[in-house]
């Protein structure tokens, strides 16, 4: 391994701008009602069941339909927000078959519920709606739906919506801080196209008039962005991973002419299951399955229904993304888009401002599973090789209650300070327990960033919040100062946030590495190197070394 100090340095411009430096933005009144998770509007009711029906129609890119929100009443309130984002438009709403009063604000809606609201009751509610939605112009990036055609000509037609929202197509609560305790989806498509959606397959209900319902069930919590539009000329087999509950089912849709190279590609995801079962712990979702689609996107998250479109090779469409050729081992979106069904979609943040929750610990699931197949050294140089994509441009956590996402650094600087995060505790085996722990106790819930660094910091037994603060919140990377005067070594911390105490390990002698405890003081410790110039730190922390001398 070569020093850190190598590794980092094109960095060192960009991690010395202090984090009051980054650019403002200034949030309005439709980002606060699309973000808040505690508006008056929200916080009095929970979802408990949605129940989505609706007609798609690709020959004019519309839809129509309606879904019947179920919710238990958890406090009194007057009005509830739906979120229906145009061009789409609600026609009406029912409750207890009365006609519900409704206003708009911009792509929320407020209902007047018509019927007695005591706590603790079950009600529900049904939106009825159409339209022509949003197309997503960058997908997955960019939200809203695709209506494309495969290869042969034949309609294909998919959503995506997790930065954007799912009320880009379906009215709803569209926060992730209330999950659905379950779902189904009934969506119509002309025939022959197939849909796949979340869950298991219910029922197939054909028309007379040359169109098809496909039911799909999920019987488990899902995140609103999980539950998806997947229709085309599909074809289906199924394998079996026997995991850490029994028999989990593996089903795989890819477009018909595809099938072969599926076969092909496809078995990693069993490989997958199996790694990911050691350092996360069971599948969340046995009950509903694994499934892989293909889609004419690069692929999404989707809970129990993952979708994939990667060209059936190596790499992310071609590309190593560490620069260490690792990458190119293995199916990166099986191996990415997966993990999400343990961090996203069984651990999910409760405002949007803590996706790293979600993006930071897949992307450090990709240099598990590259430990997995290659070995230990192998995980950490793809982790290490990643900081590349670093950008260090404006927190990885942003502004909370307004729908706002930080920077895309939380895939790999929040990666690799878990990769740091492990090599403090220094020890494999409880933080694997950490991992697991952490999807045992928050397991089908949303959760907050403090809730997430709080219970490592109790597991690990080391107070990591200032670790936490200096690489979520901030665009410093920790900078480790050095002076060496002939035997003695001169250290301190910089570019850190005030009252930084994180370790660090070095070469102090031959022998191996030794943990430093810097602090933002001058510190001084002896080297016993022949040679002092080949001080270096664990390239293993995500620091940069700065010889001062």
């Amino acid at each position: 391994m070569r020093p850190i100090a190598l590794v980092s340095v094109v960095l060192l411009g960009l991690s010395t701008q202090a984090s009051a430096q980054v650019r403002q933005h200034t949030y309005s009144h439709a980002d606060s009602l699309k973000g808040s998770t505690t508006s008056p509007a929200r916080i009095w009711w929970d979802v408990t069941h949605y129940d989505l029906n609706v007609n798609v129609h690709p020959s004019d890119s519309t839809i129509d339909g309606y879904n019947r929100i179920s919710y238990r009443v958890v406090r009194p309130a007057r009005e509830m927000q739906i979120d229906l984002q145009a061009p789409l438009v609600i026609d009406s709403m029912k409750q207890n078959r009365r006609r519900v009063d409704f206003r708009r604000d911009g792509n929320a809606w407020f209902a007047e519920p018509t019927a007695v609201q005591p706590v603790n009751s079950v009600q529900d509610i049904t939106v009825y709606y159409h339209g022509k939605p949003h197309v997503a112009t960058r997908p997955p990036w960019d939200g809203g739906f695709t209506w494309t055609q495969d290869s042969l000509g034949r309609p294909w037609v998919v959503t995506t919506d997790e930065g954007i929202g799912p009320s880009i197509w379906w009215p709803l609560k569209d926060t992730w801080a209330d999950e659905a305790d379950s779902a189904r989806v009934a969506l119509t498509l002309p025939n022959p196209m197939v849909q796949v959606g979340n869950g298991r397959l219910r029922e197939v209900i054909p028309h007379d008039d040359g169109t098809t319902t496909w039911v799909w069930a999920v019987v488990n919590p899902i995140n609103d962005y999980a539950i998806n539009v997947a229709a085309g000329s599909y074809t289906h087999y199924t394998d079996y991973f026997h995991g850490e509950r029994g028999m989990l089912t593996t089903d795989f849709f890819p477009l018909d002419y595809n099938l072969d190279k599926a076969k092909k590609q496809f078995p990693q995801a069993l490989s997958m299951l199996k790694c990911f079962e050691h350092w996360f712990g069971p599948y969340p979702w046995y009950r509903d399955g694994y499934k892989l689609i293909e889609v004419p996107n690069a692929g999404m998250e989707h809970q129990s229904a993952v979708t994939y479109g990667n060209g059936y090779a190596n790499g992310y469409r071609g590309r190593d993304l560490s620069g260490t050729g690792l990458g190119m081992k293995w199916d990166f979106i099986i191996i990415h888009e997966s993990a999400h069904e343990w961090f996203a979609n069984n651990i999910t943040g409760k405002d949007h401002a803590d996706m790293w929750i979600h993006e930071s610990f897949a992307n450090y699931a990709e240099g598990l599973y590259t430990e997995c197949r290659f070995g230990k050294d192998a995980g950490a140089r793809y982790i290490i090789g990643s900081r590349r994509g670093i950008l260090n441009d404006r927190p990885i956590i942003p502004a909370y209650g307004v729908g706002a996402e930080g920077s895309g650094d939380m895939y790999p600087k929040g990666g690799n300070m878990l990769h740091t995060i492990r090599q403090i505790i220094g020890d494999d085996e409880k933080w694997r327990a950490i991992l697991r722990g952490l999807n045992e106790t928050f397991g089908r819930k949303s959760v907050t960033s403090a809730q997430v660094e709080s219970y490592i910091s109790e597991r690990a037994g080391i107070d990591l919040s200032k670790v936490f603060q200096e690489y979520l919140t901030t665009t410093m990377v920790p900078t480790l100062e050095y002076k060496i005067d002939g035997s003695t070594l001169s250290y301190r911390w910089t570019n850190v946030v005030a009252d930084f105490d994180m370790p660090v390990a070095v070469t102090l002698s031959g022998d191996g590495y030794s943990v430093l405890h810097p602090t933002e003081e001058w510190q001084t410790a002896t080297l016993h190197l022949k040679d002092p110039s080949t001080f270096e730190v664990d390239e293993n922390y995500y620091v940069i070394a700065k010889n001062v001398g």
